[in-house]
């Protein structure tokens, strides 16, 4: 008898752990891992977190918030693809490169928009470079596969003038005051909050705006799908949030808005300002998906994916 319940054990305890596996694939998680960038585009999320808004909303469920700080997109997009990060807030560009990896992922919202946080700047003192009808020679610096490098090619195509016509020079990020500083080159092409901090400081002078062509600055918060798929309930309340502190960036608080200068690296009254550039928002629009088309066109073009794909397919609006 002890042999046939040992041989009947045997037989049952791997249907046993698959039916638990199942059952743990098909539950909600209780944590999401946040992550988050010191970008002008994702004030709100940063509002939301100083004021404990999403922890605050996820507590009756038992959900943990875990916020994970980046530098950029592209360490954002490597959590993703290992799983470490659950959603993240990115610009175009390594939003749509998001959804064209390996790992499924979903664009569940647009945190910003913003064409005028993309500028061409040039030297403050010179006076050879004054609009873009004044590019034809020049070198010009941006951070190569960037937005930046799309309003460098939107403004040529614009003017009728192609990347033969300028020096397009490839820089870091952080590298765009040094490089106009040193006449390493005649412009950069930026984004905020680099562009407020070089005018301001008197660095330099705007050549350019996004707004100057069809270029919107689409953001988008991307999440990973299998997440997505048992925990839409955790994404729509980051989201949720996520609107509830829009609201409140007409009225910040002292202490609030002293934390975002401290991340943004400006003063408040540059933090109050810059936040005029973008409208904030949460739903995907038709405009939107085709500016993030247009986004992953361009990369294409420059050979940095290797084909396009039905982005469409990848957006689910949760709100």
């Amino acid at each position: 008898m002890k042999r046939i319940f040992r041989l009947l054990f045997i037989l049952f305890l791997p249907l046993f752990f698959l039916a638990c596996k199942s059952k743990n694939a098909n539950t909600v998680q209780t944590s999401v891992n946040i992550a988050i960038q010191p970008s002008a585009a994702f004030i709100p999320l940063y509002i939301a977190r100083y004021q404990g808004f999403i922890e605050e909303a996820l507590k009756p469920s038992g959900v943990k918030v875990n916020w994970q700080d980046f530098e950029a997109g592209p360490p954002i997009n490597e959590s993703l693809f290992a799983e470490m990060s659950d959603i993240g807030l990115l610009g175009d560009v390594p939003a749509v490169s998001a959804l064209a990896g390996a790992v499924q992922m979903k664009i569940v919202g647009v945190p910003a928009r913003g064409p005028d946080a993309y500028a061409m700047l040039a030297r403050k003192s010179d006076t050879s470079l004054n609009s873009v009808k004044d590019m034809k020679g020049k070198r010009i610096a941006t951070v190569f596969g960037s937005t930046g490098h799309n309003l460098v090619t939107k403004l040529l195509e614009q003017n009728n003038l192609t990347f033969e016509d300028i020096e397009l020079v490839s820089i870091k990020a952080g590298d765009a005051e040094n490089a106009l500083i040193s006449d390493l080159a005649d412009a950069v092409v930026i984004w905020e909050p680099n562009v407020m901090r070089f005018i301001d400081q008197g660095t330099a002078k705007i050549v350019a705006k996004g707004s100057d062509t069809d270029l919107r600055g689409t953001n988008a918060f991307v999440v990973r799908s299998e997440y997505l798929l048992n925990n839409k309930d955790v994404i729509k309340v980051i989201l949720e949030q996520y609107k509830r502190a829009v609201e409140l960036i007409p009225t910040l608080d002292d202490e609030t808005l002293t934390k975002l200068a401290g991340v943004l690296k400006l003063t408040g009254a540059q933090v109050r300002e810059i936040s005029k550039k973008y409208d904030f928002s949460v739903t995907v629009s038709d405009k939107d998906i085709a500016s993030l088309e247009d986004t992953v066109n361009f990369l294409v073009q420059i050979g940095n994916l290797q084909t396009s794909y039905d982005l469409a397919s990848k957006i689910e609006n949760l709100l």
